[in-house]
């Protein structure tokens, strides 16, 4: 099965962007479905984004849209979120995660492999 570990978290101002990473290890990337999620402090895990396994088909948390972009490179066994106009909302652990399923969902519950997260702090 696939191993995943995040990476490009920071502390960036509101309004700055960040670019996090997943690299897959271990499997085939295309046999998956791949989310982002992230966590705050004292909160559940929340989806974030999920891009399909062909690449072809994005979903976002409506908080997030038109501001985050999914994108995956299963040639490169690679997952990306561009985060632009970050908000101090945004601040959390975000974590990649795998789905092998035929299913193409969003729920935590629908993904079965998880990376260890990488930290995004948005400073007013």
């Amino acid at each position: 099965q696939v191993q995943l570990v995040e990476s490009g978290g920071g502390l960036v101002q509101a309004g700055g962007s960040l670019r996090l990473s997943c690299a897959a290890s271990g499997d085939t990337l295309s046999r998956y479905h791949m989310g982002w999620f992230h966590q705050a402090p004292g909160k559940e895990r929340e989806f974030v984004a999920a891009v399909n396994k062909n690449g072809g088909v994005t979903k976002y948390a409506d908080s997030v849209k038109g501001r985050f972009t999914i994108s995956r490179d299963n040639a490169k066994n690679m997952v990306y979120l561009q985060m632009n106009s970050l908000k101090p909302e945004d601040t959390a652990v975000y974590h990649c995660a795998a789905d092998r399923s035929w299913l193409f969902g969003i729920t935590v519950q629908e993904y079965d492999l998880w990376g260890q997260g990488t930290r995004v702090t948005v400073l007013s």
